[in-house]
């Protein structure tokens, strides 16, 4: 069997009409194989279908083409919403996909019960859904993406529900967890698109051709007190 890759993702010619108005109008993007890559823009500018229309959710009409460099990859994908299900533990719901594929054993529920510790959930851990906060269960549903471990990581606004020390050392986590896969991350935070993107693509409107924002620095995640993120900041305010 051919082993599995991070893709690189190419759109060609996209165009795609929603609720009566044009969203994409000959959209040509390409997403860089194994690099997390972060979209920014105005509600509405089409992030989040975009997101969808890669996933291959077939409810989505298009026209152009969208390709990937390799055509042996499994995808994950987490929504805005948390889509945890109600009648499952924390745990359960994190270890949903190794539980559909019925190979949940020791070494699942250890990896979990740690992702879980990271996350400062393990207290929770046999909570149903219904009585956990809307940043505990956004939280839940992230872990439950990286214990994929995908070759193409596609999520929503992951971070958006929780609080600012959270999210920094979820975004660590989530940096840690998918280095080397291709990542496409919707985010409307510049500074959270600074941290955790090796390029941001920025959607300035609906229909219109997205910008890269280049020159950024090296490694991910950046930490929001590095000196050379500030001018990158203020740079990519002035592009949006």
């Amino acid at each position: 069997m051919t082993k599995s890759a991070a893709p690189a993702i190419v759109l060609q010619d996209i165009c795609l009409d929603f609720d009566g108005r044009k969203l994409f109008d000959h959209l040509d993007l390409t997403i860089a194989a194994g690099k997390c890559t972060c979209l920014l823009g105005p509600s509405g500018c089409g992030k989040s279908t975009l997101l969808r229309l890669i996933s291959g959710n077939r409810a989505i009409t298009y026209s152009g083409t969208l390709s990937f460099s390799s055509t042996n990859h499994d995808v994950c994908w987490m929504s805005q919403n948390d889509l945890l299900l109600p009648w499952m533990s924390l745990l359960d719901n994190v270890m949903l996909g190794a539980r559909l594929r019925r190979r949940v054993n020791e070494q699942v529920r250890e990896k979990a019960a740690e992702l879980l510790r990271s996350a400062g959930l393990s207290l929770y851990k046999d909570a149903l859904p219904a009585t956990l906060s809307g940043g505990m269960r956004q939280r839940g549903a992230l872990l439950r993406t990286l214990m994929e471990e995908r070759d193409l990581v596609l999520m929503d606004e992951p971070f958006s529900s929780l609080d600012a020390l959270t999210r920094l050392k979820l975004q660590d986590l989530a940096a840690e967890m998918t280095h080397g896969k291709t990542v496409l991350l919707v985010t409307h935070d510049p500074m959270e698109a600074l941290r955790m993107a090796h390029e941001i693509v920025v959607f300035p409107a609906v229909s219109a051709q997205p910008q890269k924002f280049t020159g950024l620095p090296g490694d991910v995640p950046r930490r929001p007190g590095d000196p050379d993120i500030v001018p990158h900041y203020n740079d990519l305010l002035a592009q949006l």
